[in-house]
């Protein structure tokens, strides 16, 4: 009998490995480069750059505050300061509910039905009436809507200051009229210009 002859076995062989080459560091690229540039680069790889923060108005600044009833500001405080802010706030408030009422109460009138009067001076004397509650309904509604935008830049920080030259708006002005956004200066000059222009 013939003896098999033993089976052998293959016997994979494992894949050669390539070599990995490393890719060169920022700083190894650093090498034939002066030293201080080396070290700048070295920063800039072991420190990212910091973001750019906006700055915000401070928010205790424009937090409100508790003022009593018998204060005034004054120009020996600092301008704008809280207790300030808070006090024409107020006022602004005040102001805006008062209109608001008038213009309700011009608007009842307006929306009750009359009857045609007979005679006509009393015919002419209700048309002037209903003119006048118009005209009292309108200036409210836009009193209100600027009443609305001085009470916006009282939450910004931004109210008092004149919007052309960026200055404290007089305190006087501001008690006279809360919603102003010029100062006196600024103001007479654009109305220099729009008689200017007029003329022209």
């Amino acid at each position: 009998m013939k003896r098999k002859a033993p089976s052998r076995k293959t016997v994979a062989k494992p894949a050669r490995s390539r070599p990995v080459t490393a890719k060169a560091s920022p700083l190894r690229r650093t090498a034939g480069k002066t030293p201080r540039t080396a070290r700048l680069v070295a920063k800039l790889v072991a420190k990212p750059a910091a973001p750019v923060r906006v700055s915000r108005p401070p928010i205790k600044s424009l937090r409100r505050v508790k003022i009593s009833a018998d204060y005034r500001p004054t120009e020996k405080e600092p301008f704008m300061n809280q207790r300030m802010r808070e006090y024409f706030r107020q006022k602004l408030v005040r102001w805006r509910r008062e209109l608001v009422d008038e213009s309700s109460e011009a608007l009842g009138y307006l929306q009750e039905g009359t009857t045609p009067e007979a005679d006509l001076a009393d015919r002419a004397s209700t048309e002037v009436d209903r003119t006048l509650k118009l005209r009292t309904r309108e200036r409210a509604r836009k009193l209100i809507d600027k009443i609305d935008e001085a009470l916006e830049r009282v939450a910004n920080g931004s109210y008092g200051y004149c919007e052309d030259t960026n200055e404290p708006i007089t305190l006087r002005r501001l008690e006279a009229r809360p919603i102003a956004t010029l100062s006196i200066e600024a103001q007479e000059r654009h109305e220099r210009m729009e008689r200017t222009h007029r003329s022209d």
